[in-house]
């Protein structure tokens, strides 16, 4: 297990930080189109704003370009997302413009380039032991598990990916990882789960079989 710790951390920490402070200045024209966009298409407010567990379970506030309409049935719930994701919503998310204002999360030390993506409070409680070692390290806007399945993965197999990298990070793994996401995005490979319009909630799922183990760098994904 390589943990996240001393130079290795402190490397890593600084290339991200100085990969999102210009990577906001280069995407500032493409974002500020995708906020007019979800203005025009959607109205406000224009950022999706979530709180999310990173590392140690420690809750930070994620930002994204909002995807989906805020619509509720009559009881005031919300509508299912298949319902509430909109054209616009369905572009971002194929193209991972909606991401972008992540480095912002990044840039204050909240977010990783690389890492398991942070998911629902909620969830916390409904770990193993082994799938909450995933917060072991600070979560990513892009991970191991992104680029080899994304939502097309069934949870299991996908927190396995996020111990995997827990495990065998590296800044040369990232550097990898990086590479991949942009030949993903292209691709637009794994944008949501069969028959689901992004991915079905996580209820726990501990005594499911265990899938494969994840291929190992150097291998193909």
């Amino acid at each position: 297990m390589r943990k996240q710790v001393g130079v290795g951390l402190f490397l890593k920490q600084c290339i991200d930080r100085l990969t999102a402070a210009v990577g906001l200045v280069i995407s500032s024209p493409v974002m500020a189109v995708t906020a007019v966009g979800v203005w025009a298409t959607m109205g406000r407010p224009i950022f999706f704003r979530q709180v999310r567990p990173g590392r140690g379970g420690k809750s930070f506030e994620l930002v994204k370009f909002r995807t989906m309409r805020e619509a509720k049935d009559a009881q005031g719930n919300p509508l299912p997302d298949a319902e509430r994701l909109t054209r616009t919503g369905r572009f971002l998310r194929a193209t991972s413009l909606d991401e972008l204002p992540q480095l912002l999360n990044v840039l204050r030390g909240d977010m990783s380039l690389v890492g398991p993506r942070p998911l629902l409070v909620e969830y916390l409680p409904r770990y193993s032991s082994e799938q909450a070692r995933r917060h072991d390290v600070l979560p990513g806007i892009t991970g191991w598990a992104q680029v080899n399945g994304r939502n097309a993965l069934g949870w299991k197999e996908r927190f396995q990916l996020d111990v995997w990298y827990v495990d065998n990070w590296s800044l040369v793994l990232d550097a990898r990882i990086l590479a991949l996401t942009f030949l993903r995005v292209v691709q637009r490979q794994g944008i949501s789960h069969a028959g689901d319009a992004t991915m079905f909630k996580f209820l726990g799922d501990a005594a499911s079989p265990a899938p494969p183990p994840p291929p190992a760098p150097g291998r193909p994904a």
